[in-house]
């Protein structure tokens, strides 16, 4: 079964105690079910790429189901990273002349809910590689035309189409942020929800206005120009950091004049 859910990094070091225990030991099996396919495991750049591409929802056209679900008392993610051709030998939709860095490629993977990757490779026969290719295909198609294909008349309506993830992202930071008081306490749960909404709302956001502003340059003046180039390698940093395996601390901070591009 080709089982592989998303390696974000969550864990944070102002989370200690239980909390802490249980996410390092999830974690910690997640990373060596990774470790088992050698190569054809995507590193770090290709899970980033991937996760961009999903903006938080599962890939498959009819689904599209949100991939950080609310239980009613938590959180919790449901990501898997899948195969479309297997990762060896022996796996659904298998390809033997594939090599193992070509399976472990982000050609090669598609960002599922955990329902619909069990449900692909339980019933490969039913979903060919070709289909799933296909979700992949129709998914960024999809995202294209809600937030990158566009081309707007004027400034202002640039701004209108930025301006709701922009706006959510700020509430979320100031209500959630590490400058907030829990960062003084290393047993809330404020970190682990700053951690999931970084993961499901901001980085999501922060690309979907990147396919915006990058539709709209002809609007956009020559200092906002930088101000957007500032911005893409902030959002490259903070994917970095919570998607990847970036160090603590370090990066590009959110540029100001995010706030009244456009305007």
């Amino acid at each position: 079964m080709d089982d592989k859910p998303l390696l974000a990094q969550i864990i944070s070091s102002s989370i200690s105690g239980d909390t802490k225990a249980i996410l390092a030991n999830a974690l910690c099996r997640l990373s060596s079910m990774a470790c088992t396919r050698g190569k054809a495991s995507p590193d770090r750049h290709t899970q980033k790429r991937l996760f961009a591409a999903s903006a938080g929802y599962c890939q498959r056209p009819k689904c599209r189901r949100p991939l950080f679900v609310d239980t009613g008392t938590q959180n919790v993610h449901i990501a898997e990273m899948a195969h479309i051709f297997a990762a060896n030998n022996t796996g659904p939709r298998r390809n033997l002349a594939l090599t193992p860095e070509q399976r472990g490629a982000f050609e090669n993977l598609i960002l599922l809910c955990s329902s619909c990757h069990t449900e692909i490779d339980k019933a490969p026969t039913d979903f060919p590689d070709a289909e799933v290719a296909r979700w992949k295909e129709e998914h960024a198609a999809k995202l294209a035309s809600l937030f990158g294909a566009a081309e707007y008349g004027s400034r202002a309506e640039v701004r209108t189409a930025i301006e709701p993830a922009l706006l959510e992202n700020r509430v979320i930071f100031q209500d959630y942020g590490p400058n907030n008081e829990y960062r003084l306490n290393p047993e809330s749960e404020m970190a682990v929800t700053w951690k999931r909404k970084m993961l499901s709302t901001i980085i999501p956001n922060n690309r979907k206005i990147i396919l915006v502003l990058d539709a709209n340059r002809r609007h956009l003046l020559s200092a906002e120009l930088q101000t957007l180039e500032i911005f893409r390698q902030h959002v490259d940093d903070l994917e970095d950091r919570h998607i990847g395996e970036g160090v603590r601390g370090i990066g590009r901070r959110f540029p100001e004049e995010m706030n009244t591009i456009a305007t």
